[in-house]
């Protein structure tokens, strides 16, 4: 019998402790996972509030602004219903330029500016984002209606 009670003890010890090891798991997936949203989604409130998420969609024909003599740059980003202000410092990719779908990672300030850390354009004339062009998709289709 008390052989039978340790046993019990053993596996209760070993199953408390991969539970507490996949919800450590959990959380640390869930605090480093970047959700995608789109403008209309960020200035409806449900982004994440300091917390880095995906930005997606259209850069603006004509906002992107270059500060002279730095790698400061910034420009709108649409999903043709709502804009974003992207402020970003670094080297944009060959891509990049208006018209283009674009993904940046980041921020928004408390000026209501997203702060990108990264930047990705898309590759080719055939290719967007696949998160962005399903939000394009969308939002054409609430338009229509």
């Amino acid at each position: 019998m008390k052989k039978r009670y340790q046993r019990g003890i053993r596996v209760a010890l070993v199953l408390a402790g991969v539970g507490i090891a996949v919800a450590l798991m959990l959380r640390a997936f869930d605090e480093n996972i970047l959700y995608f949203y789109t403008p209309r989604q960020v200035v409806a409130g449900e982004a994440p509030d300091g917390r880095r998420f995906r930005l997606g969609g259209l850069v603006t024909l004509g906002s992107i602004e270059r500060e002279p003599g730095s790698l400061k740059v910034s420009f709108l980003v649409t999903d043709n219903q709502k804009t974003l202000t992207v402020e970003y410092e670094g080297v944009l990719p060959d891509l990049f330029r208006d018209g283009q779908g674009v993904i940046a990672h980041g921020a928004m300030n408390d000026k209501g500016v997203f702060v990108a850390d990264e930047v990705l354009a898309k590759h080719d004339e055939n290719y967007m984002p696949p998160e962005v062009a399903e939000a394009l998709k969308e939002v054409h289709g609430e338009n229509e209606s």
